[in-house]
């Protein structure tokens, strides 16, 4: 039974889905706001927080290491362990912000902007 298995899958296979959300969290991270689709959005942003909260992790070098399985460059993680980790060491969650904006017009998309507070 799949009960309570909510998975946000974005009409994607695995591989391109992981390929996705690591190439937008990695934008997120670096210009830290962009601009999406509103499911592609909410996506990331949960990815995003995981990825800030393992670099506020006591082991260093684990957290590093388990980041670089997830983002591609060393600019990515180098930002996320040292100056997210400062900005957000009192804060528990909510990293980030999903804020709506109006439809696309070419195909009625719903649009979003991500942005860490």
């Amino acid at each position: 039974m799949r009960h309570q298995k909510n998975k946000i899958t974005l009409d994607r296979k695995t591989a391109a889905r992981r390929s996705l959300l690591a190439n937008l969290a990695e934008s997120l991270i670096l210009y830290e706001k962009i601009k999406t689709t509103k499911a592609k959005a909410k996506a990331t942003s949960s990815v995003v927080e995981k990825i800030i909260t393992k670099a506020k992790g006591e082991n260093v070098l684990n957290a590093r290491r388990s980041l670089m399985k997830i983002l591609y460059t060393e600019n990515a993680i180098k930002k996320a362990m040292e100056d997210l980790k400062n900005r957000y060491s009192d804060k528990k969650s909510g990293f980030t912000r999903v804020i709506a904006l109006k439809r696309r017009k070419g195909d009625g998309a719903e649009e979003a902007i991500v942005e860490l507070v």
